[in-house]
């Protein structure tokens, strides 16, 4: 198995804590010179960096959200003049005023380096053919994997998103080898395929990157069988970078985290408290090499946990599982936490689900109510409402069983579920809170 940068990937342990400790102590001082909000937050604890001599110390420190990035819109984080900003990305900013991010000359090279290296794990070369089928603008994503693959020397077809038989055509003719996207896209694309009558084996595809929402190794499974791949997963956020935080390498037991870049911190959601190792909370990013945009314990809200064990394909930086939803998309059905990637792995495991389906919670005075409505392939649709009901009871007894919690199961016909070319939208709340 190749390794982009061994240096860092396979550092033992004491080495790599004492490069994040130098590394940490350097942005701290940074950040409490040129940000306003972090200078502020020492003076409010009444702390200065030289406190923190440890990376345990951290957790002296207070978190950073997504609020304070709003707060503090458009360029309040920024730890350098505007000046030194070479490229600026944002949110979408749906749910209010949008985070804005900044990247330095040096960040560029940096992100470049730290993607390159996940895709190298996965198995991309410069011999490869990497289209990337994310939506090119303000979204980090794609601009992330465009130019680790050109780092590594790979050709880049920078399609975007949609437009999915052109997509096809293009991987025909180009002779595609990497394929990069959400992996729902990918589910879309293997079903556009399938009705033009592609054959994924005349194709030139082995390998898919795949990130930008939580995902199932049912759904792994799914995409492989139907694409002929091997499907990767990686894992990023615009705050903190965009893609390149961490990313499988082909043993696929995590997600490896470039800890020179960046340390890891499991905390109980609820309470902030850090968790011992391989507990399962939420992630806390705390960069040490970005220059424009540096954060300091930045509560990402992904629920996930980490693996501290020497990896197979001989890295050692820690890894860190596939995320199993997010804490704020966490759904709470009568007491009960559920994940929608929980109800995807029950899904997939009945024969005859489609991998499309939403969630849709609502309440009734005072009881939550869950509908799961699920496409299925059109043999399901029996004649007979006697078979009917005895597969729509089979599925809603394995949800009562595999998650403690009861849901009516509605079956749709294929493709009424709208198709994602981005992220899926697999949640539907309409309880008033």
């Amino acid at each position: 198995m190749q390794i982009w940068d061994p240096q860092f990937e396979c550092m033992p342990r004491e080495e790599m804590e004492q490069l994040q400790l130098e590394r940490l102590q350097a942005t701290l001082n940074r950040v409490c010179k040129n940000v306003t909000c972090y200078k502020n937050r020492f003076k409010e604890i009444g702390m200065e960096p030289e406190d923190i001599r440890s990376i345990a110390d951290l957790s002296k420190l207070p978190f950073t959200t997504k609020e304070d990035l709003r707060l503090n819109y458009p360029y309040g984080m920024f730890a350098v003049p505007l000046r030194e900003v070479v490229r600026i990305h944002s949110s979408s900013g749906t749910t209010g005023k949008p985070t804005v991010v900044g990247y330095t000359r040096q960040d560029i090279k940096t992100w470049s380096n730290i993607v390159a290296r996940f895709m190298t794990a996965a198995g991309v070369t410069h011999d490869d053919v990497v289209q990337i089928a994310f939506g090119y603008g303000l979204f980090t994503g794609a601009f992330g994997l465009h130019y680790g693959s050109e780092m590594i020397g790979a050709s880049v077809i920078p399609t975007g998103s949609g437009n999915t038989e052109k997509q096809i055509m293009i991987m025909q003719d180009y002779k595609t080898t990497a394929l990069v996207c959400t992996p729902s896209y990918a589910v879309t694309i293997a079903e556009r395929m399938e009705k033009m009558g592609v054959d994924p084996k005349s194709l030139s595809l082995k390998v898919g990157l795949f990130g930008g929402e939580p995902w199932s190794e049912a759904m792994r499974r799914e995409i492989e069988t139907r694409l002929g791949i091997s499907a990767t997963d990686n894992y990023g956020l615009s705050e903190v970078i965009g893609p390149g935080v961490a990313g499988e390498c082909q043993c696929k037991k995590g997600m490896h985290i470039c800890e020179d870049s960046f340390v890891a911190e499991i905390i109980d959601p609820d309470t902030g408290e850090v968790l011992p190792p391989g507990s399962v909370g939420e992630l806390v990013l705390t960069t040490l090499t970005k220059e424009a945009f540096p954060m300091i314990r930045y509560r990402t809200r992904d629920i996930t946990s980490l693996e501290y064990g020497k990896c197979d394909c001989g890295r050692t930086t820690v890894r860190m599982k596939k995320t199993m939803g997010r804490s704020d998309d966490m759904l709470i059905i009568k007491g009960v936490n559920v994940y929608p990637s929980q109800i995807e792995e029950v899904l997939f495991a009945v024969e005859g689900c489609e991998p499309h389906y939403q969630l849709v919670v609502d309440r009734k005075g005072t009881l939550d109510t869950l509908e799961v409505r699920i496409e299925v392939t059109e043999n399901i649709f029996f004649d007979e409402m006697k078979q009917q009901k005895a597969f729509l009871d089979k599925v809603e007894r394995r949800i009562d069983s595999v998650l403690g919690v009861g849901a009516t199961v509605k079956l749709v016909e294929p493709n009424t579920i709208p198709r994602a070319e981005g992220k899926a939208t697999r949640v539907i709340d309409k309880r008033k809170f």
